[in-house]
């Protein structure tokens, strides 16, 4: 029986932080062995917002390709690639566009979010979820691992997908998402780690960069010094020891925490060594990716390569329903 398809995607933003690494990278990681799958580097989407930047691309391409096989990524297990460099989502991106109403696209949650917040009005930017859907029908994915932020865009591709097969013949299956329950990683700021609100931690920080910031992360603010209780439950360091330390670890700094008898400056010591040895191994791998970049280059390029061969056999059948000439 052949293998259930897996497309995963994320925008080359460059490192990867934790709240990338904990939230979607590992899950990716845990499903490569038992699907055919997918990763893509979505370089076009990015567009959408850096259109104006695109000097930084090829750069921020590389540093994400690096953490993606640093932390655990096997490109003998799955194709990693830049979605860019399959010509096929283009032109299904195009093809899909002839068929799907614009209601569609503007009832998107993100649209109306994004359009106001961020000032994006492109046609590209409208058409971002519908670039999005063709991502996932062009590998015939069955599965696409998301949050519950993304559930919108999995059924616009699954109402693409049907809207198709009407018209045209069955080609795509209609992909069903794989909720995957995100490790909240809080940033230095106790909000969600983000680039975009600076208070982040790469896999790429040095020990001592790594150091720097969690010292100067928010705690809980009825905790000014040590002998003061504190509410580990409202702490953000907290939050970061119960997927970076042991639950021995965990059971103890909660309780000393509470009782005054644990400072907020060697919990943050202490956070910081646990987080540093548990990244140790991706920095280390990730160096020597880095000194060896023609390596990173040729994982991509094979994995264009087999990424290619899925998306011609999709493309072949999209023509072949749609009775375009060859």
């Amino acid at each position: 029986m052949a293998q259930q398809v897996i497309l995963s995607g994320m925008q080359p933003t460059g490192s990867l932080h934790l709240g990338n690494y904990e939230g979607a990278l590992k899950n990716w990681i845990s499903l490569q062995d038992d699907y055919e799958m997918y990763c893509c580097i979505v370089d076009w989407h990015s567009l959408t917002s850096l259109y104006d930047k695109t000097e930084v691309l090829k750069d921020q391409i590389f540093q994400m390709a690096v953490d993606y096989v640093a932390a655990g990524l096997d490109p003998e297990k799955c194709a990693i690639f830049v979605q860019s460099q399959v010509k096929e989502h283009a032109e299904l991106h195009l093809l899909l566009s002839m068929v799907v109403p614009t209601p569609w696209l503007e009832r998107v949650p993100s649209y109306k979010e994004k359009s106001k917040s961020l000032g994006l009005d492109s046609y590209g930017f409208l058409g971002y979820p519908l670039l999005q859907a063709a991502d996932i029908l062009l590998y015939r994915a069955n599965f696409v691992p998301v949050g519950k932020d993304q559930l919108p865009h999995i059924e616009l591709t699954r109402e693409i997908a049907r809207r198709f097969n009407g018209l045209y013949g069955e080609v795509f299956p209609e992909p069903q998402d794989k909720l995957t329950k995100f490790a909240a990683v809080p940033g230095t700021d106790g909000n969600r780690m983000s680039k975009s609100y600076g208070n982040h931690i790469c896999l790429s920080d040095t020990p001592e960069e790594t150091a720097n910031k969690i010292s100067k992360m928010f705690t809980d603010p009825q905790k000014l010094r040590k002998g003061d209780p504190g509410r580990p439950e409202i702490c953000p360091v907290f939050t970061l020891h119960q997927i970076y330390s042991s639950k021995e670890e965990i059971e103890k700094i909660d309780r000393d925490c509470r009782s005054g008898a644990l400072g907020c400056v060697a919990d943050k010591k202490h956070l910081a060594e646990n987080i540093n040895k548990a990244l140790a191994p991706i920095r280390a791998r990730a160096a020597e990716l880095r000194a060896n970049p023609d390596t990173v280059w040729d994982i991509l390029r094979d994995g264009a390569r087999k990424a290619g061969e899925k998306a011609g056999e999709t493309m072949q059948m999209v023509r072949e329903a749609m009775r375009l000439m060859q």
